[in-house]
């Protein structure tokens, strides 16, 4: 083993014996990549995936500890690891991509959060499969981040990420539901915790607005999770009821003005205009920037899932409006169900009005306190793992 790598051996451990572990300093020299990682997206969401992934690194590691970010066509090293740096890479002892991945002393896959599943196509996870492979093959230290683990309905692509997970260092899930599906892939995960988004810092902000509402661009037009002509209809009514009952409306973009048509500015800038007598908008310059605003509402509604718990995270609720399996077991977990599902409620705005007139604003964020104490909670007990799993450097 070369100078500067640590030793590992699988959790495998009962979360009391986590935390009673003794803290293991692992810190000199310490050099760390994040895979699927990437602070300056157009997507906010991502961004907290990668700001939040390396802050619990150096909270575990020390805040000496390089970290670098790596997404499939660049990063922080300079080199992409994409299709076509694959395909210089895998019959070559020395590819760009391996000879890249030398250079660090562990490697943690990000995955963009919920990208460790076939639902984005083969390709895309033929690429995580590679690297993963490429990583553990190097003897690397090789983790799976908090993150949505599955499903694979391809009968190839289960086994080949099976396979993946059984050689990694340390699973992590972000929720039961995935820490069940790894288990049943035959690799349990070491710990089921939450999202990285309880790891970075909240802003003081003072409440200057009253309902932030978060309108997704990828939902606003045709897509493969729900009818974007009734999103369409059921964002015009809510946001119609919302002002019936006197409630002035902040609009808030999550992903930030991008070629794709996955992209919010542009709807939020339309409602602005529609409904421009009682709404205002706010476009982040920045995550933190996002943040602030979030932290500014009194309530957030929203599309994205990490508009949300950007929300929550800084202690102001939100009323998540789901399209995925990501949502609900992540926010149940740490204690929160109010949860609008899209795919399977037949009437999402009225209830998102029923759940306004079952619990007033100020109930909705005391609740919110103890949510996010539970949340915190869980990432202490990922931190005392990653220091766990540092039981001895070689020097």
């Amino acid at each position: 083993m070369r100078k500067g790598h640590m030793i590992y051996g699988g959790l495998g451990l009962a979360h009391t014996a986590i935390l009673d572990a003794p803290n293991i300093d692992c810190r000199e020299f310490l050099r760390v990549l994040l895979l699927r990682a990437d602070s300056r997206s157009a997507n906010l969401g991502v961004r907290v995936l990668a700001e939040g992934t390396a802050a619990l690194v150096r909270q575990a590691w020390g805040p000496s500890t390089t970290v670098h970010l790596q997404n499939f066509d660049g990063g922080d090293t300079g080199q992409s690891f994409n299709k076509a740096a694959i395909a210089k890479d895998v019959f070559r002892k020395n590819g760009p991509i391996k000879s890249t991945l030398r250079k660090y002393d562990v490697v943690i896959d990000v995955c963009g959060g919920d990208s460790f599943t076939d639902s984005y196509g083969l390709k895309r996870l033929g690429l995580i499969l590679y690297t993963q492979s490429a990583s553990q093959k190097l003897r690397i230290p090789t983790m799976l981040s908090p993150q949505t683990i599955g499903p694979f309905t391809n009968r190839v692509a289960r086994a080949l990420a099976s396979r993946s997970l059984k050689r990694m260092t340390m699973v992590l899930s972000r929720d039961k539901a995935s820490e069940q599906y790894s288990a049943s892939l035959g690799r349990p995960v070491d710990l089921s915790a939450t999202d990285v988004v309880f790891a970075l810092p909240a802003p003081t902000t003072p409440k200057t607005r009253d309902i932030v509402l978060n309108v997704s661009g990828l939902l606003w037009n045709e897509n493969s999770h729900v009818d974007s002509t009734v999103y369409r209809a059921s964002v015009h009514s809510l946001i119609a009821a919302l002002q019936e009952r006197g409630h002035p409306i902040t609009f808030m973009p999550h992903v930030l003005d991008n070629p794709r048509s996955d992209n919010d500015v542009p709807i939020a800038v339309e409602l602005a205009h529609q409904y421009e007598t009682t709404t205002d908008l706010a476009v982040p310059t920045s995550l933190q920037d996002a943040r602030s605003i979030v932290s500014s509402a009194r309530l957030v509604i929203g599309s994205r899932m990490h508009a949300c718990l950007n929300a929550i995270s800084t202690g102001t609720p939100a009323i998540p409006w789901a399209y995925s399996r990501k949502f609900a077991p992540l926010l149940e977990d740490i204690g929160w169900d109010e949860v609008v599902d899209l795919r399977t409620d037949p009437d999402p705005v009225k209830i998102t009005l029923d759940i306004l007139d079952k619990h007033s604003i100020a109930d909705l964020t005391a609740r919110n306190v103890t949510v996010v104490e539970r949340a915190q909670a869980r990432l202490t007990e990922v931190l005392a793992a990653l220091q766990m799993s540092g039981a001895e450097r070689t020097r």
